[in-house]
């Protein structure tokens, strides 16, 4: 390494925050490769999920959001990332290259990699409390720097029903079920969602979790499950390609270390979004076929008395990163 580009520690420094970034199930499908001058992502297509994901949109996602988890922290660290998505046209899992130049950190920069290791997925219910204006408008700024549009949801009973449908759709779903299973319920794992980190799904609740397998997580007693306490922001993009959803991924990092540099608890929720016929549904209400979703956020307070939750485990970064050669890094 150079003076024109980090060191080994702030490297590794870098790409510890950056593999802390939410992915589907916490499947985590990226590889990292440093090079002499440059970083580069992959997709990890042996960690797709090929019944919850069949057209590898929460994949993307993924990836997305751990391309801007890196951005986000080496801003912090005094670089600034300029990004190439699909730099090589020969190998479309080749997702991102990322070149580094220095950069002055500034109160955003560091408040919004302060977000990454306190952000977790909380699925339990959220308070009464409104959720600022002027934390959503924010949300909704960071975004659109990735040039993806949040749109409030409106209509969060039509919502509600179509997460209902998804979720009959894929208790219906043989394959799907078999996936689930094997990744949700854990204890030790690296991969997967954890039972310590999910509810039961609460039958009151007028937003639907998913159901997993052997949820462990207690509900706040003070939590309002009848009413929708909290805001639901869809992220939606004007083309439906794959640099498009790379581009929403990065947009949910954005909103996430949002709300989380707020002091809001959040959610991510695809259900909907990974079956065709609802997400043209979800597309028609929310955005009026205008733009495509392909996220949803569900954003709120935690109740006061809610436990502070457990970060979900994370494969060692010698599992997922290495040298443009292979070797190890």
């Amino acid at each position: 390494m150079s003076e024109e580009f980090p060191d080994r520690e702030t490297i590794r420094s870098a790409l510890m925050l950056a593999t802390r970034a939410p992915s589907v199930h916490n499947s985590q499908p990226w590889r990292w490769r440093v090079g002499s001058d440059s970083l580069h992502l992959y997709s990890d297509r042996d960690l797709h999920l090929r019944h919850t994901d069949p057209d590898t949109r929460d994949l993307m996602l993924s990836c997305g959001a751990a391309l801007n988890h890196l951005v986000v922290a080496f801003a912090a660290l005094g670089w600034q990332s300029t990004v190439h998505c699909f730099p090589n046209p020969a190998d479309t899992g080749h997702l991102a290259a990322i070149e580094l130049d220095r950069w002055l950190a500034n109160r955003v920069d560091i408040a919004l990699a302060a977000a990454i290791p306190m952000r977790r997925t909380d699925r339990r219910n959220y308070s009464s409390w409104l959720v600022p204006q002027g934390d959503i408008a924010l949300m909704g700024a960071r975004a659109a720097l990735a040039g993806v549009t949040a749109r409030r949801v409106k209509s969060v009973r039509g919502l509600a029903q179509v997460m209902a449908e998804a979720a009959r759709q894929h208790a219906a779903d043989h394959d799907y079920m078999n996936e689930l299973r094997v990744w949700s319920g854990r204890h030790a794992s690296p991969t997967g969602v954890p039972a310590r980190n999910v509810p039961e799904p609460d039958p009151h609740a007028l937003i639907p979790g998913r159901v997993f397998a052997g949820a462990e997580l207690t509900q706040t007693p003070d939590g309002t499950p009848a009413q929708h306490s909290g805001v639901v922001l869809a992220l939606g993009t004007t083309d439906d390609d794959a640099t498009s959803r790379l581009r929403a991924g990065e947009a949910m990092s954005l909103v996430l270390l949002t709300a989380t540099s707020a002091g809001l608890a959040s959610c991510p929720m695809t259900e909907p979004l990974e079956i065709a016929d609802l997400r043209a549904a979800v597309r028609q209400d929310v955005f009026g076929d205008t733009l495509f979703p392909q996220m949803l956020l569900r954003v709120g307070w935690a109740p006061v008395n809610a436990d502070p939750l457990p970060a979900t485990p994370r494969r060692e970064l010698a599992e997922v990163v290495a040298q443009l050669d292979g070797s190890p890094f």
